[in-house]
C-alpha cells in the first residue's frame, strides 16, 4: 500500500478510534485517554495505536485499553469500509514525558548561566 493511502488510513482511525472513546466506552480509565498517533503496517495486519494519560498509570490504563481491544476494533470494522480490520496494539506515546525532560533540563542550564 503507497504511503499517502497508509496515511490518510492512520489518520482515519486515529479519528474513528478517539470519536469511539469519546461517545462509546463507559470506562472512566479509558476515556481519560488521549490518542497522539495510528501506525499501521503495510500488510494491514496490525495497527500500533499510541496513547498519553495525565493523571492514571500507564500500565493500569494499558491494561484497560488492552481488555477493550476487542470491542474497539469491532467497531472500527462498523465504521471504516476496510476488508479486513488491523488488530489493535496499544503502547504509551513517551514523546511527551520525553519533551518535558528536555525541557526541565534546558531551564536547569539557564539557570547555571545566570549564576
Amino acid at each position: 500500500m503507497n504511503s499517502v493511502k497508509l496515511d490518510r488510513l492512520n489518520n482515519q482511525f486515529l479519528a474513528e478510534l478517539s470519536k469511539i472513546i469519546f461517545k462509546e466506552i463507559k470506562n472512566p480509565i479509558i476515556k481519560n485517554v488521549n490518542l497522539t498517533a495510528v501506525e499501521i503496517t503495510n500488510d494491514l495486519s496490525f495497527a500500533k495505536v499510541y496513547f498519553t494519560c495525565m493523571d492514571e498509570d500507564k500500565d493500569k490504563v494499558l491494561n484497560e485499553l488492552d481488555e477493550a481491544k476487542g470491542f474497539l476494533r469491532s467497531k472500527l470494522a462498523e465504521n471504516i469500509n476496510i476488508r479486513h480490520t488491523p488488530e489493535l496494539i496499544f503502547n504509551y506515546d513517551n514523546s511527551i514525558d520525553y519533551g518535558m525532560n528536555i525541557e526541565k533540563i534546558i531551564e536547569k542550564i539557564h539557570e547555571q548561566d545566570k549564576k
